[in-house]
């Protein structure tokens, strides 16, 4: 890996939650801790979300969801990535999600969920080190 290579994540909205400040707030903080970062705007769907993670090559998804429908959305980002021949892209998420439902998304594949109160830099810290080992069983660290 080149030492000015920048950790690429892709922020999405899925569904038709209209909410996205939690989203807006994440994308900045992860960009002033010098990420780049592609907003992909609101009511997203899992195809059009993973299309682009593709095709922009990120190293991380990062799903705000705020409508209940967490489960979905994640299973089928992941599900995608998979088709894709991408799951190694790093899924994160953030939003209204019950800490039941967290054991259950760890298990398809979901790196972290931050929950309300969470902190951005708690997210910066996480992804660094997450892009970190992908890059290292890429073989690019």
């Amino acid at each position: 890996m080149s030492g000015d290579r920048r950790i690429r994540v892709l922020i999405a909205k899925p569904g038709m939650d209209g909410h996205d400040r939690g989203a807006k707030v994440v994308a900045r903080a992860l960009r002033d801790a010098g990420m780049e970062v592609i907003y992909t705007g609101l009511r997203q769907t899992a195809e059009m979300i993973v299309n682009a993670a593709v095709q922009e090559d990120v190293d991380a998804i990062g799903l705000s969801v705020l409508s209940g429908a967490h489960m979905v959305y994640f299973r089928d980002v992941m599900t995608l990535l998979r088709e894709q021949g991408a799951g190694d892209i790093i899924v994160f998420g953030g939003g209204i999600i019950p800490d039941q439902d967290l054991p259950t998304l760890k298990e398809i594949g979901v790196g972290r969920v931050f929950t309300p109160g969470a902190s951005t830099q708690d997210a910066a810290t996480y992804l660094k080190a997450a892009v970190q080992e992908r890059w290292r069983h890429q073989g690019e660290a």
